[in-house]
């Protein structure tokens, strides 16, 4: 019985018999074959049983073989389509570029590659056709965006090597960096060409540094990612749950909603760049403590937050992107976290 469809084929060999030779009963290997290109109705109870050919035929709703994506009702046969995408990492920033992928593209391919199988389940019901880090690549892709963090894996440059791998050269390749590379910590302005942390200084700079240029010698994009936030994620959210924060409350921050990165991260790849640095920021900086004070205005969290008790750890810096804004033609859902947070200033 196929649980998708609901058919149950049961085929069975016939003998064949020449003269007083009875030939031995011979085991014939089963052939797995997926219905899900034809029929979609789960209610369904046929059974059919037919005695007539010389091979079991079973339906199997696992088959890869012309499945159709029950998202967008597109059959997955192999090939890949000039809109389809990969995404490295498909996590909470990920999943929101595949929806927003889709919605500019309606009828493509999602795919996304993951370390663990602990959330394919999840993928594939929101239409994203999952794959391991690890298993061979068989075919690459016009569109492949990177969203895994260096948190999980001991080759970060290397992962981002791989992903270009994964990229055919035609459409675009982005990388999803941050904005720690810049080097200011005076609270001091930086956008798109400001200067970055020398090699060698830093162990966290370093390994964003050298993925960075495995992306731009490939060709691909690197955008640098200001702080991401949602509601129940982000640096606000980590504040509360501590209450007390041995950090200095006027060190400068920089913020981009989940939703607003996304959207830019889609409208990069549309563009087709290459070899570019690009910036993703709400262009509102603000101080630690005017965070957590416009959160305590909102009214909008149950938890209390208490204190910022640091003194002489770094300060941040002011970032803006109005040259990265200017060329890809974006603008921000979120331009603040006031906004967000529905809040004035």
């Amino acid at each position: 019985m196929d649980a998708i469809t609901g058919f149950c084929l049961t085929l069975r060999p016939r003998s064949l018999v020449i003269g007083d030779h009875q030939p031995p009963k011979l085991s014939t290997p089963k052939r797995t074959v997926s219905l899900l290109s034809l029929y979609k109705n789960q209610k369904s109870k046929t059974k059919l049983t037919l005695s007539s050919m010389t091979a079991p035929l079973q339906v199997s709703a696992f088959s890869t073989i012309g499945a159709r994506d029950e998202e967008s009702g597109t059959a997955s046969s192999g090939l890949v389509g000039e809109n389809d995408l990969l995404i490295v990492g498909p996590g909470v920033l990920g999943r929101l570029v595949a929806e927003k992928w889709r919605q500019e593209h309606p009828g493509c391919q999602v795919y996304g590659q993951t370390v663990t199988t602990d959330h394919h389940d999840e993928l594939i019901k929101m239409g994203i056709n999952p794959s391991l880090k690890g298993t061979k690549a068989t075919q690459q892709y016009p569109y492949v965006i990177f969203c895994a963090p260096p948190s999980r894996t001991s080759d970060y440059p290397g992962d981002v090597r791989e992903a270009a791998l994964s990229w055919n050269g035609d459409g675009s390749f982005v990388f999803t960096s941050s904005s720690a590379p810049f080097d200011c910590f005076d609270n001091g302005q930086c956008n798109e060409d400001s200067p970055v942390v020398p090699i060698g200084r830093s162990p966290r700079t370093d390994v964003l540094l050298k993925a960075e240029k495995v992306v731009l010698e490939s060709g691909g994009c690197a955008l640098r990612l200001a702080g991401l936030y949602k509601a129940d994620r982000g640096a606000h959210t980590y504040w509360l749950e501590k209450g007390t924060v041995e950090f200095r409350p006027d060190h400068i921050l920089n913020l981009i909603h989940y939703e607003d990165a996304a959207s830019l991260a889609v409208a990069i790849l549309k563009k087709k760049l290459r070899s570019r640095i690009l910036l993703g920021c709400d262009n509102h900086p603000l101080s630690r403590q005017e965070v957590m004070d416009l959160v305590a205005k909102s009214g909008k969290f149950s938890k209390k937050f208490v204190a910022f008790t640091g003194t002489s750890d770094p300060l941040g810096k002011r970032l803006n992107n109005s040259k990265t804004r200017e060329e890809i033609g974006w603008e921000p859902k979120y331009p603040s976290f006031a906004h967000f947070l529905g809040v004035s200033k």
